[in-house]
């Protein structure tokens, strides 16, 4: 009897054994598979932020400049096919010396807001006034001063802003020129109309055919087009608005404003922003000293 007890015991303690060594088999092999799981799962992490790096730095190597493709001299799409123009051309120039690829980006320019804050682009450079969204962006220093004007017709019989009374003006939507007439009601009620356009290219194709009086729009603009149409226009000697134009960047950008403003005071001094402004003005415009 005591035999068989023993035999049982001894049977009963190999099964446990077995049943441990299954036991540890098993959970070694969870351990295993866990481990290679986590190794896998840290290799993707790596590989991931190995390409958010690498996507980084290829952005932090572009200067992607904002403008309207619509607003010569200071952008617009040239006869060959690229984009030309004074600020772009200003704004290439500091690219180079910051060693950055230079990036000129069209935009609409009633998006030109959600473009920046998406970060599809660095700056907005395109005569771009600074008066009236002092606080919306992060601005450089001004560079060149500027006014709101009427253009109209020549021989028309408008000779000043009072003669637009029962007339239809024109103007860029969201445009500085738009602001300036809201800001001054008393003037903008006794108009037929004021209406909107995407681009100052339209306005004068609107004006030369009729169908508006006059567009209010920036004096620097205004003589480029004319002169290049050689258009029978004038611009009324009385300004809407006075008023500099600047780089707007993203609100608290200094880091990039900085390096943009400390570049254009070196163009300054060396001449370079001189020579620029001869090319599209035939004279110095610029105000960085």
């Amino acid at each position: 009897m005591k035999k068989k007890i023993i035999a049982i015991a001894m049977g009963m303690t190999v099964a446990a054994a077995m049943m441990t060594g299954c036991s540890s088999s098993s959970s070694n092999e969870t351990t295993a598979a866990e481990t290679e799981a986590a190794s896998t799962e840290a290799a993707e992490e790596s590989s991931s932020e190995e390409t958010e790096a690498a996507e980084a730095a290829n952005t932090e190597g572009t200067f992607i400049v904002g403008f309207d493709q619509d607003f010569p001299p200071m952008g617009f799409l040239g006869d060959d096919g690229e984009y030309t123009g004074f600020d772009l051309d200003l704004a290439k120039e500091v690219a180079n010396r910051l060693g950055l690829e230079f990036v000129p980006q069209p935009i609409a320019w009633d998006a030109k807001d959600m473009e920046l804050e998406s970060g599809s682009i660095d700056c907005i450079w395109n005569g771009f006034t600074i008066e009236g969204r002092e606080d919306a962006y992060t601005w450089s220093d001004p560079y060149m001063d500027n006014s709101q004007v009427f253009v109209v017709k020549n021989g028309s019989g408008i000779e000043s802003a009072a003669d637009l009374a029962g007339k239809v003006v024109e103007v860029q939507i969201d445009s500085s020129g738009q602001k300036a007439l809201e800001a001054e009601p008393e003037l903008t009620d006794t108009f037929a109309q004021l209406v909107t356009t995407p681009d100052y290219n339209t306005a004068f194709m609107d004006l030369e055919q009729g169908s508006v009086d006059a567009i209010c729009m920036d004096v620097i603009v205004a003589g480029y087009q004319i002169a290049q149409r050689n258009a029978d226009m004038i611009i009324l000697d009385e300004p809407v608005s006075s008023e500099t134009y600047g780089i707007g960047f993203k609100k608290g950008n200094t880091e990039l404003r900085d390096k943009v403003n400390d570049t254009l005071k070196e163009m300054a001094a060396d001449g370079t922003l001189a020579e620029i402004s001869e090319k599209w003005f035939t004279k110095d415009v610029t105000t960085i000293k």
